[in-house]
């Protein structure tokens, strides 16, 4: 692949990544529009043709890794796995 098309496909990735993040954007509003109207009347579900929104308190449990390094250095490096792996980053400088 040459310079010019890799130049391309890089363009073409930025300006992909911008128009996803827009459209993210756009469905974050869309989501608090019906979780306000999901407030306004006062209910945790809204449906319509083809869809369900509910929107609900929920209860979650997760283990403090951080906390349990802090009091249990030793059995956290017992129990501890290292893993290595690759990543591939592709950031937008100015010229």
């Amino acid at each position: 692949m040459s310079i010019d098309m890799m130049n391309a496909k890089a363009s073409t990735y930025f300006d992909l990544m911008a128009q996803i993040e827009q459209l993210q954007a756009e469905a974050e509003a869309i989501k608090d529009a019906l979780k306000g109207q999901m407030m306004e009347r006062e209910t945790e579900e809204l449906e319509g043709p083809g869809w369900r929104a509910t929107w609900h308190n929920t209860n979650n449990s997760r283990f403090d890794s951080k906390r349990f390094k802090t009091d249990h250095a030793d059995l956290y490096s017992a129990y501890t796995i290292k893993t290595t792996g690759t990543r591939f980053t592709l950031n937008q400088i100015s010229v």
